[in-house]
C-alpha cells in the first residue's frame, strides 16, 4: 500500500478531481496505472516525458499525470508527437490514442509513423467503438457487432491494429488486455526503452457504448470474456481459422531494435556537417 501511495503522490496531478471521469467498468484507468508503473520501473524522469493524446475517452488520461502533456486534434496525435521527437530527440514521447483516433481518422498517420520507425511509444486503447461521441462503429468494431451506426450488425471486416502496425515496419508491436495487468506492465516497459516506433495495443471494455448493445449484461461479463479468451500469440498461430475468430491474441508480435528516424536524421546531419555533431 505504501508503494501505491508513493506512485500516486509522485505521478498524479493533485489538482485534478478524482475519481476519474471514466465510466464504471472502463479499463482506461487500468491502463493509466500500468503506464505509471512502467515509467517508474524504467526510472524515466517525469520532466523527460511528453504524453501526447488526441480526442476520445483515452484523451482524458494526460489530464491526470504529472508529465509534460499535449492534447491535440482528433487523429493527429502522432503528427504532433513526431514533430516533438524530431525537435528534441532526448525526450521520451508517448502517444495515447483510442481505436477511432488511431485507426479511423488517424489510420494514415499510424501507418506512416510505423513505416518511418520514428522513436515514439504508442499506446492504443482499443474498445472497438467510438465511446465518447455516441457509440458509432469504428474501424475495429468486430464483424457482426452492433453499434449506433450499425443497428443490424457491422458488415465490414475490422482492422487488426497489431498486425497492420507490424506489417508497416514498427520495431516493437504487442497486445494485452486489461485483464493482464502484469503482461501489460512488461509490454509497456519494453516499449518505453526500445528504439524506433513501439506500439502496445490494449483491449479495454466499453460497456456503456459497446457492451450493452452486444448482449453483455454487465461489465463483469466483458472482463470474464477477456480472461477466458485472451490467448498467447504462440498458441494462437497454430489454431484453426474458425477458432481464431473466437479469441484475442496477446503477447509480442514483433521485436526489433532498428534505429529510429530521429537517429537516422541526426546521423545525416552529422555527415552533411563533415562529421561534426
Amino acid at each position: 500500500m505504501a508503494k501505491v501511495t508513493q506512485l500516486i503522490h509522485n505521478y498524479l496531478r493533485h489538482t485534478k478531481k478524482f475519481p476519474h471521469v471514466f465510466c464504471p467498468g472502463c479499463g482506461h484507468g487500468i491502463v493509466l496505472g500500468s503506464l505509471i508503473r512502467s515509467v517508474h520501473a524504467q526510472g524515466i524522469p517525469k520532466d523527460d516525458i511528453v504524453l501526447v493524446a488526441g480526442i476520445g475517452c483515452s484523451g482524458r488520461i494526460p489530464v491526470y499525470v504529472d508529465f509534460n502533456t499535449v492534447h491535440t486534434t482528433h487523429g493527429r496525435a502522432l503528427t504532433f508527437a513526431t514533430g516533438i521527437k524530431l525537435a528534441n530527440p532526448k525526450l521520451k514521447v508517448i502517444v495515447i490514442m483510442g481505436d477511432g483516433d488511431a485507426m479511423s481518422i488517424g489510420g494514415n498517420h499510424l501507418m506512416h509513423s510505423a513505416r518511418r520507425n520514428i522513436g515514439l511509444t504508442a499506446l492504443v486503447l482499443n474498445n472497438h467503438i467510438y465511446g465518447m461521441t455516441g457509440g458509432q462503429s469504428s474501424s475495429t468494431t468486430p464483424f457482426g457487432c452492433y453499434s449506433t451506426t450499425t443497428p443490424f450488425g457491422q458488415m465490414e471486416k475490422e482492422f487488426d491494429i497489431a498486425e497492420i502496425t507490424k506489417a508497416c515496419g514498427a520495431n516493437f508491436v504487442a497486445r494485452a488486455t486489461v485483464m493482464q495487468a502484469n503482461l501489460m506492465d512488461r509490454l509497456i516497459s519494453t516499449a518505453l526503452i526500445n528504439p524506433g516506433f513501439n506500439l502496445v495495443e490494449v483491449i479495454t471494455p466499453c460497456h456503456t457504448q459497446f457492451g450493452r448493445k452486444n448482449k453483455y449484461k454487465t461489465t463483469v461479463d466483458m472482463y470474464k470474456w477477456l480472461k477466458k479468451n485472451a490467448t498467447p500469440i504462440e498458441k494462437y498461430v497454430d489454431m484453426p481459422p474458425e477458432k481464431k475468430k473466437e479469441v484475442v491474441s496477446t503477447g509480442v508480435f514483433s521485436h526489433k531494435d532498428c534505429a529510429g528516424l530521429e537517429e537516422r536524421y541526426a546521423q545525416m546531419r552529422q555527415n552533411l556537417n563533415g562529421g561534426a555533431a
